[in-house]
């Protein structure tokens, strides 16, 4: 049996399923046996209110976790980690002691590290676990994923330098957007590889949440970064249009056609957006936002062939995204317009992949 080890950001029991829990759910269907291993988390995202507290995170820390018979969970809990301090002086006066990180004990979960195939870092500050684990294991093949751009997340400079330092020695490197690959320009082993979906969750049958509406359903999915003046602006201009809104998003408008639903597991969102008329990517600005434009929900709305609204500095190739100026009533309003009126019959996803179609591709560069 083949081992992959995928170092994420994510918690393996997460509610919420980013791209790394659809990769392990991929390589599980492939027959691998997969270690989720979590990082970083400290005592830092302790003081920080961390969602990922919310899981019996600090109870399993740095426990190797048998989840089921293939897959195992493993939260590298360390005293501290690379974080943005907010304050230049202080992140300078800390780089030192951040270069240290990787020189925490790995603990119980070293021995699958040195027997894995293969191993996927995230682009999260547990890079600079990179060359510990290729003195542990020079036989088994790297690949970053980068499914965000670490300007966006604010990581800290010793992070940035440590990406720049160390991306040309994996064996690939995987992003999700033209603004990501825009960033690696010159890699040897760089391929652009959008994300992937679930097609059978999302070809399954499920009931329609809005059979009682009469009006358009407009459907947002995320946590981050969300307009909220469009949002007021949007609801204000369109009252009998209804918005429902999935993710933890506070401060949300008290409008009578606002719903919102708060955080739920995956599964649950999909009707949402199958049946919904039109999808929101409505982000506000902070640096790296681009790198948004291609986006898992983005690719999730367009399988729906959904009609997508989104900000002018997410703009795109694609047809089916509509574009408002910030603050911009007039321009909100007719990107909705245009969205309802939109053919989406047009919006082709035969070019989406499913999570197994994307790992197939990345066995194929490293192995062929």
């Amino acid at each position: 049996m083949k081992r992959v080890v995928l170092v994420t950001g994510h918690y393996w029991q997460s509610k919420r399923k980013a791209g790394f829990h659809w990769l392990a759910d991929a390589f599980l269907r492939q027959g691998w046996e997969v270690v989720f291993f979590t990082a970083p988390i400290s005592w830092l995202s302790v003081i920080r209110g961390d969602y990922r507290l919310e899981y019996p995170v600090v109870r399993e820390a740095n426990q190797l976790q048998q989840v089921e018979t293939k897959i195992w969970s493993y939260v590298w809990f360390t005293p501290w980690h690379p974080a943005n301090l907010r304050w230049d002086l202080l992140n300078y006066l800390a780089s030192k002691l951040f270069r240290l990180y990787s020189q925490f004990p790995l603990g119980a979960v070293e021995p699958m590290i040195e027997n894995a195939d293969l191993i996927i870092f995230e682009s999260t500050p547990a890079l600079l676990l990179f060359e510990k684990f290729k003195f542990l294991n020079p036989n088994a093949k790297f690949v970053y994923r980068v499914s965000d751009d670490l300007r966006l997340l604010r990581n800290h400079p010793v992070v940035l330098e440590t990406e720049k330092q160390i991306s040309s020695k994996f064996d690939l490197v995987s992003v999700p957007s033209q603004y990501i690959y825009k960033k690696f320009a010159g890699l040897p082993k760089l391929q652009l590889h959008l994300h992937g979906i679930r097609k059978d969750l999302f070809d399954s049958n499920y009931t329609n949440p809005y059979l009682n509406s009469n009006c358009p359903n407009i459907i947002f999915v995320g946590n981050s970064y969300f307009d909220v003046e469009f949002l007021e602006s949007a609801s204000q201009l369109f009252p009998d249009w209804q918005f429902h809104i999935i993710g933890p998003i506070n401060n949300l408008p008290a409008n009578k056609n606002i719903i919102s639903y708060g955080e739920m597991p995956f599964k649950d969102t999909i009707p949402y957006i199958k049946y919904a008329d039109i999808a929101l990517q409505i982000r506000s600005y902070s640096p790296g936002i681009e790198s948004l434009t291609d986006s898992l929900k983005v690719i999730q709305y367009t399988y729906c062939q959904l009609p997508i609204i989104a900000p002018t500095y997410l703009s795109s190739a694609r047809p089916h995204v509509f574009y408002y100026q910030p603050s911009d009533a007039d321009s909100i309003q007719q990107a909705l317009i245009s969205a309802q009126n939109f053919d989406r019959s047009q919006i082709q996803t035969d070019d989406i992949y499913s999570w197994d179609e994307l790992i197939s591709k990345w066995l194929l560069d490293l192995y062929q």
